[in-house]
């Protein structure tokens, strides 16, 4: 059973993450050739205070100087 994590930031509109979820089942089956019932889409969310990239947290590197 085939699975894709997404690991970014929050969606918050729930049809976008139809969308999305839709979409890569398609790749997933035009690729594998399996049955839609064996792919697992996960999407993991993180907010902005807890990522960290070159040191800094990413809710602090959108703050206008």
């Amino acid at each position: 059973m085939p699975n894709v994590v997404i690991d970014g930031p929050v969606i918050k509109d729930i049809e976008v993450k139809r969308t999305l979820n839709k979409e890569i089942t398609d790749a997933l089956e035009k690729a594998y050739k399996l049955d839609r019932r064996a792919y697992v889409v996960f999407i993991k969310e993180n907010s902005p205070e807890n990522v960290g990239f070159a040191g800094e947290l990413m809710i602090d590197m959108h703050k206008p100087s």
